[in-house]
């Protein structure tokens, strides 16, 4: 189940509740049972108010939950003084007791480098000195040879779960050199073994790899009549694919990320029947067969929450064990 609170012309009012709502959903989510992950998303200078501080929701949502896993996917790792990280990650690790992982990136947007005073050419450069660091830090904290260093001690050892989010070969050869895990955007041919080679070669075991498929179901909505449910949700959905194409097109990079469509209409989405979806409990049953996940985005788009939970807890219900 993901959240970025993207919400174009919400109220002040509206944008607290939809906070709220992250809250409430995840907790009652987290009741149920067999939720598989939380996801919270990060990006800056956006007019629909997308989340820009995933790591202080991810401890909000840790106080409400006891079972399911918290991911940040991603962090923009050039935006944080690494041991301010640091010791953020582990405040949420203790706050979690460790189900929280935080997934680092080097973001795509010139807009948000320029608002943080960064050079956006030098993106890679500044990642690989800052996730550097940042793991200096870290295992200062866990084994106290460092004066001064950061306290307290993580509480997973060795240490909070990282990994490198990225779609290039450069992404997976910066997770497996520093030797983290690997969030691919797709399942583009070489990643795998770019990660494991690079791994290897800098003396560390291959760890977490993801590599989702480009037209994998991470935005569904379950619905008992799917045409009603195109008519209620669908334009929502629409907002989030348009964002993300708009930055796609500025950025000059493609479509060819796990949850993303270039689809200019609900109509062509809908048809597309790939990233974006409307289903049945029973098809929300069948993608569980298929995929071995049921991709939730409960308030895309800025979806009103009133008609967001009958949505999410039909999609709970049906794949209930």
């Amino acid at each position: 189940m993901r959240f970025d609170l993207r919400s174009p012309g919400a109220t002040a009012t509206q944008r607290a509740d939809l906070h709220r709502t992250v809250l409430d959903m995840s907790s009652w989510a987290d009741q149920q049972g067999g939720l598989g992950s939380i996801v919270l998303s990060e990006h800056h200078s956006s007019d629909d108010g997308y989340l820009p501080s995933p790591i202080t929701m991810a401890a909000a949502v840790a106080a409400v939950t006891e079972h399911c896993p918290i991911i940040v996917a991603a962090a923009i790792a050039p935006f944080y003084d690494p041991v301010r990280l640091a010791e953020d990650i582990i405040t949420l690790d203790h706050l979690s007791r460790g189900r929280a992982m935080i997934v680092l990136g080097v973001g795509y947007r010139p807009e948000e480098y320029e608002l943080y005073g960064l050079d956006f050419d030098r993106r890679g450069a500044i990642a690989d000195q800052q996730l550097e660091r940042l793991l200096d830090v870290l295992n200062d904290a866990r084994i106290g040879t460092a004066v001064p260093r950061v306290t307290p001690a993580p509480y997973t050892d060795p240490m909070p779960l990282l990994a490198w989010g990225g779609r290039s070969r450069a992404a997976a050869r910066r997770a497996g050199r520093h030797g983290i895990g690997f969030f691919a955007q797709n399942d583009a041919p070489g990643l795998k073994e770019t990660y494991e080679q690079a791994a290897i070669e800098h003396g560390h075991a291959p760890g977490l790899c993801m590599l989702p498929p480009v037209d994998t179901p991470l935005i569904v909505f379950v619905a008992d009549d799917v045409d009603t449910g195109w008519s209620e949700v669908g334009p929502s959905m629409l907002v989030d694919a348009s964002a993300y194409a708009e930055w796609n097109d500025a950025a000059g990079t493609t479509h060819d990320t796990a949850s993303v469509t270039g689809a200019a209409t609900v109509d062509l989405m809908r048809q597309a029947n790939a990233s974006h979806r409307v289903v049945t409990p029973e098809g929300a049953r069948d993608l569980v067969a298929e995929h071995g996940l049921l991709g939730l985005h409960p308030l895309c788009g800025g979806l009103d929450p009133e008609i967001a939970w009958p949505y999410l807890r039909r999609a709970v219900t049906a794949v209930q064990p």
